[in-house]
C-alpha cells in the first residue's frame, strides 16, 4: 500500500515538472513575439499645450438674429419651384352686328319666299332659305319670324321688328323739290326655261324669263298664275 502511494507521488511530481517546463516555454515564446512585433524604445507622450482662456461671451443683440429669417428653409423665396408669371391677353371685343335686312312681305309658290332688302330703300329681292343677303344667311321663313345666321350665331326676329315702315320725308315749304332719280335701265329678258324643282313636282320660273306662257320646254309647260301679290308663273309637268 505504501509502495503504491510512493509511486503516485513520483508520477504527480513528474507531471508538475513537465507542466512547469511547458508554461515557461510558452512565456519565453510570447516574450520573443512581443520583442519582434514592437521593436525600438517606447514612444514618449507629447507635451501638453499651454492653456489659453476662451474669450468672454458677447451681450445678446437683436441684430445678431438677422441671418435666421434670411436662411429660413420654409420661406417662399427658398422654394426650388420656379413660378412662371403668364400674362393673359384679353380677347378682342366682339364685332358689332350690322343692321338686319328689312322685310317687305312673303310669297308661297311651292316654298315660302321672303321679300327682303339689305337696307331701307335698297332693291327688294325674293329670298329662299339658304340664300344670303348682305352679311346674313336666311335659314327659315314662316308667318311669325325670320331666322338668320350671322358670324356663326342664329338670330330669330319677328316680322314686325323687320318690317320696313319708312315713309318719304315731307318737303318743307320753300325748299327746292328733290331731284328724281333716273329710272333703272330695263333688264333684258331671255328664254331660260324651267327653274328649280319643287317637292310638289312643278318647277319655278327663273327671273327675266321671256318664254311665252303655254310653251313646253324639257317636258314642262309654262303656266300663268294670279296671286294676292300679283301675277306669277310656274312650270307644270306635261301630261300630269
Amino acid at each position: 500500500m505504501k509502495r503504491k502511494i510512493a509511486i503516485l507521488n513520483v508520477v504527480l511530481a513528474a507531471v508538475a515538472v513537465f507542466a512547469g517546463v511547458q508554461l515557461r516555454n510558452e512565456w519565453l515564446a510570447a516574450k520573443a513575439r512581443e520583442a519582434a512585433t514592437l521593436p525600438g524604445p517606447p514612444v514618449k507622450p507629447a507635451a501638453v499645450p499651454p492653456y489659453t482662456a476662451l474669450p468672454g461671451a458677447q451681450p445678446v443683440l437683436a441684430a445678431g438674429y438677422s441671418m435666421i429669417p434670411q436662411k429660413f428653409l420654409f420661406d417662399p423665396s427658398r422654394n426650388s419651384t420656379v413660378v412662371e408669371v403668364v400674362t393673359v391677353t384679353p380677347p378682342p371685343p366682339p364685332r358689332p352686328m350690322p343692321a338686319l335686312p328689312r322685310f317687305h312681305g312673303e310669297m308661297n309658290l311651292g316654298g315660302v319666299m321672303a321679300v327682303l332688302s339689305e337696307t331701307p330703300g335698297s332693291p327688294q329681292k325674293f329670298m329662299k332659305p339658304g340664300e344670303t343677303i348682305g352679311e346674313f344667311k336666311l335659314l327659315d321663313v314662316n308667318t311669325q319670324e325670320l331666322v338668320f345666321e350671322w358670324d356663326g350665331k342664329t338670330i330669330h326676329k319677328g316680322l314686325n321688328e323687320l318690317t320696313d315702315r319708312g315713309a318719304a320725308s315731307p318737303v318743307s315749304p320753300g325748299s327746292p323739290a328733290p331731284a328724281r332719280a333716273a329710272p333703272p335701265a330695263p333688264v333684258a329678258k331671255t328664254p331660260t326655261g324651267p327653274g328649280e324643282p319643287t317637292p310638289q313636282g312643278y318647277r319655278t320660273c327663273n327671273p327675266n324669263d321671256s318664254t311665252p306662257v303655254g310653251a313646253v320646254v324639257d317636258g314642262f309647260q309654262k303656266m300663268s298664275l294670279v296671286t294676292p301679290f300679283g301675277a306669277a308663273c310656274r312650270w307644270d309637268p306635261v301630261g300630269k
